[in-house]
């Protein structure tokens, strides 16, 4: 893979050897983010779980202090009058049959659907189409529900949906690279605290086991997993 001069130069401000603290490697994701657009910064935690074991498949939601710094697109499926009233709370689009229907022809220009319970019974036969773009709502990420308005309102405020990956890994972006130092430092310790309270009862041994910083365009930055003790 080639490499360009711009990653050669900010990977020189990085000791792949170092286990950095997270105050650290906040302004050190800050130093490689020199894209010449407003970079994520993203953060990977590696588990101790087995991911193929249904009672260990981390999965959660976090409201994170300061956002992401993100325009979140939302969609709501529900029918009227709860349509107008997920519009008023701020949802992009809102509708029923109609939404399907496009989503059926291959629309789904959204970042999160929110729906109700009454329509799941249409919306859940596009689980081909939904499941595997992340967007199927789901219960247990607050997704399917009748509190319509908090439901969207949360998620334009910066409420993110996370799951661990078949490598055992969780992976959210938590904040731009400009934001202050201190508001990407919130967030981190909000998603690290929720995936701390995550932690399954049958995991065993060590469940922290690598936690990774970066901006989009920059190498990762390894954070020392001990700063988690401080967190419970």
């Amino acid at each position: 893979m080639k490499v360009s001069k711009r990653y050669k130069t900010i990977a020189q401000k990085v000791d792949p050897k170092k286990f950095y603290s997270i105050e650290e490697a906040v302004e050190l994701v800050k130093q490689t983010a020199t894209a010449k657009f407003t970079e994520s910064v993203d953060i990977a935690v590696k588990l101790g779980v087995d991911p193929k074991k249904a009672d260990q498949a981390v999965r959660g939601t976090v409201s994170l202090p300061h956002g992401t710094g993100k325009e979140v697109r939302v969609l709501v499926i529900a029918k009227p009058p709860r349509d107008e009233e997920a519009k008023a709370a701020g949802a992009d689009h809102a509708g029923y049959m109609d939404y399907i229907q496009k989503i059926q022809q291959g629309w789904a220009d959204v970042d999160v659907i929110i729906a109700t319970p009454d329509v799941m019974g249409e919306l859940g036969k596009l689980g081909k189409i939904l499941g595997p773009r992340g967007l199927m709502p789901n219960p247990k990420s607050g997704t399917v529900t009748n509190e319509i308005a908090k439901a969207v309102k949360e998620v334009k405020a910066g409420k993110i949906e996370f799951r661990v990956d078949k490598a055992g890994i969780v992976h959210a972006s938590i904040g731009k690279a400009n934001f202050e130092n201190q508001k990407l430092i919130d967030n981190i310790n909000a998603f690290l605290s929720t995936v701390l309270r995550l932690r399954p009862a049958t995991a065993k041994g060590q469940y922290i086991k690598g936690i990774s910083l970066s901006s989009t365009m920059g190498p990762g930055i390894a954070i020392d997993k001990n700063v988690v003790l401080n967190l419970k």
